[in-house]
């Protein structure tokens, strides 16, 4: 069961990476969208695991193994942002969120669109 603390934290890590990956996409060349769909926080405070969803999805492993390189940098970003509100930043983990892709493939099984023989 999650904390107040940790909803607070955890809200505020999801708000300002939202926030940054929209800047970061405004400025890219390519027209890729990045967004932060759930952040999960350990009871010390000490690790976030942040879940996103990558579209279009041909971009999700070359726009995951960019973020894991610049994970340093992201954690630094956190740190400028929440210095005044927690004691100590927390290690950033980051995982594809899929859970879109499996409701899709679960509609298209159930319209007998996929391999899925209609009975």
């Amino acid at each position: 069961m999650e904390s107040n603390r940790q909803r607070k934290v955890a809200q505020i890590i999801q708000e300002d990476f939202a926030e940054l990956f929209r800047k970061q996409a405004s400025e890219s060349k390519q027209s890729v969208l990045v967004s932060v769909s759930d952040v999960k926080i350990s009871a010390d405070l000490g690790i976030a695991k942040i879940y996103l969803s990558i579209f279009p999805q041909e971009f999700r492993s070359a726009v995951m193994k960019e973020i894991e390189e610049n994970k340093a940098q992201y954690r630094n970003f956190m740190g400028q942002k929440m210095a005044k509100q927690v004691r100590i930043i927390p290690q950033l983990n980051f995982y594809l969120d899929t859970a879109l892709d499996d409701v899709e493939k679960l509609e298209r099984e159930l319209r007998g669109e996929g391999d899925n023989p209609v009975l």
